[in-house]
């Protein structure tokens, strides 16, 4: 089962939100023209691509003025079903 790296979420979050850069170590909620709208098409898109790992909005449901990208990432990885 394939995880995407930190960079091609960024990517991706950079692409739904128009973004010019989205850097993982940076507060989300402190990136220019990253909203929560834009948080939410990303996670669909995700949902999408990546049906194998159960991610949900609750990825974003404690986040503050510091939970960056790689927050993020770091409970997706929890989040990957470990192989037999």
């Amino acid at each position: 089962m394939s995880l995407p790296t930190i960079e091609e979420l960024a990517s991706q979050l950079e692409a739904v939100s128009g973004a010019a850069e989205v850097s993982p170590d940076a507060p989300l909620q402190h990136i220019t023209d990253v909203d929560s709208l834009d948080l939410m098409e990303w996670l669909y898109g995700f949902q999408t691509k990546y049906p194998h790992i159960p991610a949900d909005e609750t990825l974003f449901a404690d986040l503050d003025d510091t939970t960056t990208l790689r927050d993020v990432y770091a409970k997706i990885v929890d989040l990957v079903p470990a192989q037999a």
